[in-house]
């Protein structure tokens, strides 16, 4: 794998990452809000949630299949056997 590849696979991981990462801080503020007001911290989890999910379809969604990986990192090998010219 090349580090152009690397990169990318890295960055779409990362998509999926933040909202993920913030969808749990966001319901777990509105689950802590509920005693306060019920309806307002059941918005917010609930809005914590849809991040939450959304986050994870992205993750898997993102997410490079090992025999992809495989065949980079192949292409990667044949290129170093190469020799320079």
């Amino acid at each position: 794998m090349n580090s152009k590849e690397g990169l990318i696979i890295k960055n779409k991981i990362r998509e999926g990452l933040i909202p993920t990462v913030l969808g749990t801080v966001v319901t777990t503020l509105g689950i802590n809000l509920r005693s306060k007001s019920s309806s307002l911290g059941w918005g917010i989890a609930g809005f914590g949630l849809a991040h939450l999910l959304l986050g994870a379809i992205d993750l898997t969604q993102h997410k490079a299949p090992q025999d992809e990986l495989f065949k980079m990192s192949e292409r990667q090998e044949r290129r170093e056997r190469q020799p320079q010219q």
